[in-house]
């Protein structure tokens, strides 16, 4: 199990957690003082209360909430979002409401999923030209036309 620092930078955060055993990402909640609305069609960015260091190598990516998205069309703009293993800021989250009504969040709402993941570093080598595949270059929906 791959070990990661976490500091509480307010007392009454609440740290992630894995909702379920087999889950692949851990509930973020908000860490606010007082409940935050969002209008239809705008942002906010809601702070969690906590910073994270992670190892070399590797990134935490928040993820919108199926049950907010469905429920209240509430999502994340930039999903996923990254945090880098650099970083030492508060983890924030910015939510974007799709709905046609206001939605409220308050303090210790889940808000989002982080999944912590390997990531690699590339380093390109510039070609003149790139070989070839059976797709080419095919653009979106190039292999498939979708259900029948």
């Amino acid at each position: 199990m791959l070990k990661v620092k976490i500091v509480r930078l307010n007392k009454q955060a609440l740290l992630p957690v894995y909702a379920t055993a087999h889950a692949a990402g851990m509930d973020v909640s908000a860490c606010i003082d007082e409940p935050v609305t969002i209008e239809p069609f705008t942002t906010a960015l809601i702070p969690s209360g906590f910073a994270l260091e992670l190892p070399e190598g590797y990134e935490a990516q928040l993820r919108p909430r199926s049950g907010l998205a469905l429920r209240s069309m509430i999502s994340l703009p930039n999903t996923p979002a990254t945090i880098d293993a650099d970083y030492r800021g508060e983890v924030k989250v910015i939510l974007i409401n799709y709905g046609k009504e206001s939605f409220i969040v308050n303090h210790g709402d889940r808000i989002a999923q982080m999944v912590v993941a390997k990531v690699e570093q590339v380093h390109f080598v510039e070609v003149e030209k790139l070989g070839s595949t059976v797709r080419g270059q095919g653009g979106f929906g190039h292999t498939g036309t979708g259900c029948k």
